[in-house]
């Protein structure tokens, strides 16, 4: 998880997923996306490891306008939001376990 992106939030309604009490893990993919499926299992074993953490998967070719607006160009992508939903990282491809704890933590 490379990317430090502030001051941008997202919430529930653009999302259409309700955001974790703590932090919430927000995938960007699309179906043919073969690294989207292994990110898919990552992020959720640590939504499942950590309470108060939620893992949201977002269909980029579903939600173009919100993908544009990100600026997000490949899938996946991955944001780490904070309680209030600010974005405090940003990575693309396939993550490792590790830096998404890490990652939580700076969310946390």
């Amino acid at each position: 998880m490379d990317g430090r992106t502030h001051g941008s939030a997202l919430d529930a309604a653009r999302l259409g997923a309700e955001l974790g009490e703590r932090a919430t893990l927000v995938q960007f993919s699309t179906a043919f996306c073969q690294p989207c499926r292994a990110t898919r299992r990552v992020l959720a074993e640590v939504a499942r490891m950590v309470d108060g953490v939620a893992h949201v998967e977002v269909d980029a070719e579903a939600r173009l306008a919100l993908v544009r607006e990100l600026g997000i160009t490949r899938t996946p992508t991955v944001l780490v939001l904070d309680a209030g939903g600010r974005i405090v990282r940003r990575a693309v491809g396939q993550p490792r376990t590790v830096d998404v704890v890490a990652a939580l933590g700076e969310a946390m």
